[in-house]
């Protein structure tokens, strides 16, 4: 009877070592891999953002730099109508005196007219 418990105490042993479950080596190389990409993704995403915030500041500088260059354009010419519009205002004015003149003489000439009759 010793020896009937003795081989199923060793039986039972030796079921239950075997029963541990193994994972396989390829199933670990894969996962090791799998973690790996993974990093190696993360670290390529936080590059791309890194990079589409240094293109996104340039891009804002670039529009700022071109905003200013159209409204320093857009003052020079508004400078320049201007000064055109003041340069038309004193023509207009010269003409309107000139005319002015020419009614008055006109006027002048007709009353010594009637001054002589």
């Amino acid at each position: 009877m010793k020896k009937t418990l003795l081989i199923a105490s060793l039986l039972a042993v030796g079921l239950v070592a075997c029963s541990k479950p193994e994972t396989p080596p390829a199933a670990k190389a894969a996962a090791e891999a799998a973690k790996e990409a993974a990093g190696k993704a993360a670290d390529a995403a936080k590059e791309a953002v890194k990079e589409t915030a240094e293109a996104a500041k340039q891009a804002g500088t670039a529009a700022v730099e071109a905003t200013k260059a159209t409204a320093a354009d857009a003052a020079k010419a508004t400078a320049d109508t201007a000064t055109a519009a003041g340069a038309a205002t004193a023509a207009a004015a010269q003409s309107a005196a000139d005319s002015a003149k020419a009614a008055a003489d006109a006027a002048a000439a007709k009353a010594a007219q009637a001054a002589k009759k």
